[in-house]
């Protein structure tokens, strides 16, 4: 089967698994294990951060930032299709007791003006107190969008103008910054935390990794003690992300292009109504009203081709490390012939 359903599917290269067999180990939960400090220094100095911490996945890091920055009975500004909000499993409100205001943005980008809009006055009680605002790079929902970074510099002028933290999920942040000018120092300057996902595009199996203060990481060391993210050896795991850091970074640009060869394929079809501009490895379409999705999921399926149905009539294409050349040609024959 050519598995099409997310970058999550990649199984560790040659490379990698060697680099995983021969990493060197101790007890993380002492701070003990040396790659997985390697890999948290790595990262740190990379985004210019003071201090990081590794985390099972991007989920945890997410809520543990959000905990971090709010207290309970407050509220953080997030666009509507942010995935804290939609796939998280109400974590915010779960863990940390913070309600969401939602942003009707375009691709699951807000702008500054939208943000301040919703921001509460501080000293209304009536309301929740605004504290964090977060945004999401590339957009999962928004097709793989790239925030325009001046975007992003604008609302961090929000935020400091109004006393708030400023959270990034970075989940394909290395597929943004492929495609883009931006650099991670960049990023690093203008937020105060930032997830970054190992096991999405750059094909780890397990992992993120949180950045920000020496203080935020102590205050995160608790939390994810207190979410059960503690992990004993997790220096394989860590060793994955350096390997992946240091030899799939670039070749994010070979997804990017078959994804967006795979947009204009399908743009073709009688059956589609529309496909979401395509700029980094997520394919994001909608069929005709009259056509039917699990007729056609099942025609691909037939084909050997998977794809994911992300509700409200949206189907989801994405590209990976995993997806070869001979599969790619593949993929795009089954769809040329449909």
């Amino acid at each position: 089967m050519i598995n099409l359903i997310s970058d999550t599917v990649t199984k560790p290269t040659p490379g990698m698994l060697d680099a995983m067999m021969h990493a060197e180990v101790g007890d993380d939960v002492f701070k003990h294990d040396p790659t997985v400090n390697a890999l948290e220094a790595k990262l740190a100095k990379l985004f210019g951060k003071e201090a990081a911490l590794f985390f099972p996945s991007g989920t945890m890091a997410n809520q543990t930032a959000i905990k971090i920055h709010t207290q309970p009975g407050e509220q953080l500004i997030c666009d509507k299709w942010a995935h804290i909000f939609n796939y998280e499993g109400g974590g915010a409100s779960f863990n940390s007791g913070v309600s969401c205001r939602l942003v009707d943005g375009n691709r699951g980008m807000m702008t500054a003006e939208q943000v301040e809009a919703v921001i509460n006055p501080p000293d209304f009680y009536h309301s929740p107190l605004t504290t964090l605002v977060e945004v999401e790079n590339t957009t999962n929902r928004g097709g793989g969008a790239c925030w325009d970074f001046e975007e992003l510099v604008k609302i961090k002028a929000v935020c400091e103008k109004h006393g708030l933290a400023y959270h990034l999920d970075g989940a394909r942040l290395w597929n943004a910054m492929v495609e883009t000018a931006a650099t991670p120092k960049d990023y690093g300057r203008l937020f105060d935390t930032i997830s970054i996902c190992l096991s999405k595009g750059l094909g780890a199996p397990v992992g993120s990794v949180l950045v920000g203060t020496k203080k935020h990481m102590q205050k995160a060391l608790r939390i994810r003690k207190v979410f059960g993210g503690g992990m004993r050896q997790a220096g394989f795991l860590a060793a994955a992300g350096i390997y992946a850091i240091d030899h799939q970074w670039e070749r994010l640009k070979e997804d990017h292009r078959k994804a967006k060869e795979l947009g204009g394929a399908l743009s073709k079809l009688s059956q589609v109504d529309f496909v979401e501009e395509v700029e980094t490895n997520i394919v994001i379409f909608q069929l005709r009203p009259n056509e039917d999705i699990a007729g056609f999921m099942q025609l691909l399926q037939e084909n050997k081709i998977l794809i994911s149905n992300m509700g409200q009539g949206k189907l989801r294409m994405v590209t990976h490390l995993d997806y070869t050349d001979a599969m790619h040609q593949q993929v795009m024959e089954v769809l040329g012939n449909i």
